[in-house]
């Protein structure tokens, strides 16, 4: 089931010929998430070669760029993460699919965890625009457990999708705290949990 490992959420290299606001999100995404949310709009701007005055004519304020940025990147993250809408597989190798990409990712120097944790740490308020994005896709991650599990017919879905949303995160943090490989942590907490769950 594992594949070559990628960083997460990783853009492609801003280019001249790319739109202002690609270009802007993309050096945005990859900076945010290497140096932290802090990094300061003119180093931003200066890696996506585009000026202040246009930023600030497309976002009212880095809040609003840190907001788009995450959204844009989060959802090639989790395409990374979750299978194919089209591919075959049971719910338990559905869900054991997502840790499975989780070790993987987790073996790449370039993994600094989970983009949409590290953010929300960061910030340290939940009502800031780029918390509640990274909110939304934790929440579509438990979803997707949630229903994987019921499809499964767990016990208490909704129960085992948190759990399992707990194991992500913890094994996330980790990867990053260790500095290396989960080992197959992750894949064999989420399976214990599978099967007491009853999912099979």
């Amino acid at each position: 089931m594992t594949s070559s490992a990628s960083a997460p959420a990783s853009p492609a290299p801003a280019t001249a010929a790319a739109p202002t606001r690609e270009r802007l999100l993309d050096a945005a995404a990859t900076l945010f998430y290497r140096e932290g949310v802090n990094i300061g709009i003119e180093a931003l701007c200066r890696a996506a070669g585009v000026s202040k005055r246009s930023m600030y004519q497309l976002f009212t304020s880095k809040d609003d760029v840190l907001a788009a940025s995450l959204d844009r990147a989060g959802s090639r993250y989790l395409s990374q993460l979750l299978p194919a809408p089209e591919a075959d597989l049971p719910p338990r190798d559905r869900i054991l699919h997502v840790l499975d990409r989780l070790e993987s990712l987790s073996a790449s120097p370039e993994y600094l965890g989970c983009p949409f944790l590290a953010t929300a740490f960061e910030l340290k308020n939940p009502e800031r625009p780029a918390s509640v994005v990274a909110r939304r896709y934790k929440d579509t991650l438990t979803d997707f457990f949630r229903e994987e599990a019921r499809r499964g017919g767990a016990h208490d879905p909704d129960l085992l999708a948190r759990q399992l949303t707990v194991v992500f995160d913890g094994s996330s943090g980790r990867a990053v705290t260790q500095a290396g490989s989960l080992g197959g942590l992750a894949m064999a907490t989420a399976t214990v949990l599978l099967d007491a769950a009853g999912v099979s």
